[in-house]
């Protein structure tokens, strides 16, 4: 079975479920999207289409396989190391001394939505680099990293890079000192090293459910993440990101968003660079 055809109330119903299920909102016409990202599911489930897989899937427990797998394939895990660049240069240059001007010996930074791990490693990487050039001024920095996706979790807690995986972004230098390569495995890869995958706590968790497990951060990573959800779910998201950070914390967003109609807790910092958020 391929979804070469999609009615209109069977693709309305999906987008219903996706949204209910994880906050993402699909536009009208991503008729094309569900069909290449669906197909081998719908094959593999047995289903007779996107109506009857839908049905199968509002039967299925909130963490049942099947589930995980949908929202996996309809979930962007597009990413790079140091996307953007600017957001780890205020992360070095700005945050982490006005940090440890506080006297926070040990910040926390969140890495919301993480993917398979080139955002949250990167951080480490900057943290790496910063302790280098200025010790003692902080103890070390604690990084917590979501996602929805228990494939890409466990792809990112293991730290190994494919040699195109790795030139999307990252400084050869930094590929000589923060990875080693896997010698013992028949196809080229490279492994994260322990000093920079240490610092990296990787977890599940939904935007849409509760942050209290994870306790309070200086710092949060919300980057390209925003534009999937609904004006009322980012307003949610954005209230209990504030709440999830310290007085004076710092948010990092996509290049393209904004908060200034979903969210008044937070002044726009304007830095050489760029700019960050930071809690009132």
């Amino acid at each position: 079975m391929t979804l070469t055809s999609i009615s209109p109330a069977e693709y309305d119903d999906f987008r219903r479920f996706l949204e209910e299920a994880c906050g993402i909102v699909l536009g009208e016409n991503k008729h094309y999207l569900v069909q290449s990202r669906l197909g081998k599911l719908v094959r593999e489930s047995g289903a007779g289409g996107l109506g009857e897989l839908v049905g199968t899937l509002r039967r299925e427990r909130a963490n049942s396989p099947l589930r995980e797998r949908v929202i996996e394939a309809m979930t962007t895990n597009e990413t790079f190391w140091f996307r953007d660049r600017h957001p780890f240069s205020i992360l070095e240059e700005t945050v982490l001394p006005a940090l440890a001007e506080r006297r926070q010996r040990t910040p926390r930074i969140w890495s919301a939505a993480c993917s398979t791990g080139q955002e949250p490693y990167s951080i480490s990487m900057i943290v790496q680099q910063y302790l280098s050039r200025r010790p003692g001024t902080l103890s070390d920095v604690q990084i917590v990293a979501t996602d929805i996706s228990t494939a890409v979790l466990d792809e990112a807690r293991a730290g190994y890079y494919d040699p195109m995986q790795l030139a999307r972004g990252l400084p050869e230098d930094m590929k000589q000192r923060y990875f080693r390569r896997d010698k013992a495995h028949w196809e080229e890869r490279w492994q994260v090293v322990d000093e920079i995958r240490r610092r990296v706590r990787f977890t599940l968790a939904n935007l849409q459910a509760s942050y209290a497990s994870l306790g309070k951060f200086d710092v949060i990573f919300c980057r390209n993440v925003l534009i999937y959800f609904s004006s009322d779910s980012k307003k949610d998201i954005l209230a209990r990101m504030a709440d999830a950070l310290n007085p004076q914390g710092y948010l990092f967003l996509g290049a393209s968003e904004s908060i200034s109609q979903y969210s008044d807790a937070f002044d726009m910092v304007r830095c050489a660079r760029g700019v960050v958020y930071r809690k009132k």
